[in-house]
C-alpha cells in the first residue's frame, strides 16, 4: 500500500521548501508544495523568486504551487491570430481602443475576482488574495494591464513582475477579446523591453492556443534565475509597442519612450 506524501506547513516567515519536493504525477495533487505561511509581501517575493504561487479557494488555508511542467508563454512565441490582429488594428486605428498601465488595478483584481476560471463555480481570488495583490501593487512588484473602449474599462489583466520576468494571475473581459487585447498589449510590451518570460502556471487549451507552452520545472527554474535579477521595466504602455506585434506593416502612432 502506498502512503500519500506529507505536505509540509509553513508558519509566517518559515522559509519555503525546495521546489523539487512539490508533488508529483503520480501524488494525491500534483504541484502542490506546502501549505499555511503568510501573504505579506516579503514571502509572495520570495515565493515568485523560487518560482512558487500561492492559489487556494474558500475556507482552505493559504496553498503553495510549483507544478511541473510549468506553463510558459515566451513573448516572442506570441500567436497573433488573424481575427485578433484584424480587431487590434481596427480598433487602434479609429482611436476606441486605449491601453493603461496601473491606473485601475483595484477595479482589474475585483473584476477577475468575480469572473470564475472555466469549469469552476467560484473563484480562487479570495478576499485575502485581492488584499495581498493590492499590496504587491503599492509596494511596485504587482501590476494591471488595462483594455479601455471609448473610455470604458472593458478587460484586463493582472500580474507580478521581477526583474525581467512577467507572472500572468488573472484576466477578466466585459468585451469580445478584450481579455486578449490586454494579453497581446502585454506581450508587445515584452518584446519592447526584452521580458524574457511570462508565465502563465496552469496549462490550458486557450494558453495553448496562443503560442504558450509547457517547460520542464528545471528549464522554467533556470530561466527564472536569469530573469529576475535584471534591471525591471518601467511600466507605462506606449503606443508604438503595438508594432511589435506587426513589424512588416508598422501603424502611425505616438513618440516611443524607453522603458
Amino acid at each position: 500500500m502506498t502512503r500519500s506524501p506529507t505536505l509540509p506547513w509553513l508558519e509566517p516567515g518559515a522559509p519555503f521548501p525546495p521546489v523539487e519536493r512539490a508533488w508529483g504525477a503520480h501524488d494525491p495533487i500534483p504541484g502542490l508544495l506546502a501549505a499555511g505561511g503568510a501573504l505579506d509581501v516579503p514571502t509572495l517575493v520570495a515565493a515568485y523568486r523560487q518560482g512558487i504561487f500561492p492559489w487556494y479557494g474558500p475556507e482552505q488555508p493559504i496553498l503553495w504551487w510549483s507544478p511541473d511542467p510549468r506553463m510558459v508563454l515566451l513573448p516572442q512565441a506570441f500567436r497573433l491570430h488573424d481575427s485578433l490582429r484584424k480587431a487590434l488594428r481596427a480598433a487602434l486605428r479609429r482611436g476606441q481602443l486605449q491601453v493603461r498601465i496601473d491606473s485601475a488595478f483595484d477595479a482589474v483584481i475585483a473584476a477577475c475576482a468575480s469572473t470564475p476560471r472555466p469549469g469552476q463555480d467560484g473563484t480562487w481570488i479570495v478576499p485575502d488574495m485581492q488584499a495581498a495583490y493590492r499590496a504587491l501593487h503599492r509596494a511596485g512588484h504587482a501590476h494591471s494591464v488595462e483594455a479601455w473602449w471609448d473610455g470604458e474599462l472593458v478587460g484586463g489583466l493582472y500580474l507580478v513582475n521581477l526583474g525581467r520576468a512577467v507572472f500572468g494571475e488573472s484576466m477578466f473581459t466585459h468585451r469580445r477579446d478584450a481579455s486578449k487585447m490586454a494579453l497581446a498589449a502585454l506581450v508587445a510590451a515584452c518584446r519592447a523591453w526584452g521580458v524574457a518570460l511570462i508565465d502563465c502556471q496552469q496549462q490550458t487549451r486557450h494558453l495553448a492556443s496562443l503560442g504558450a507552452a509547457p517547460l520542464p520545472r528545471r528549464q522554467f527554474v533556470q530561466m527564472l534565475q536569469q530573469a529576475i535579477d535584471a534591471p525591471a521595466p518601467r511600466w507605462c504602455f506606449d503606443p508604438l509597442y503595438w508594432n511589435q506585434l506587426w513589424p512588416q506593416a508598422p501603424l502611425d502612432l505616438a513618440t516611443p519612450t524607453v522603458p
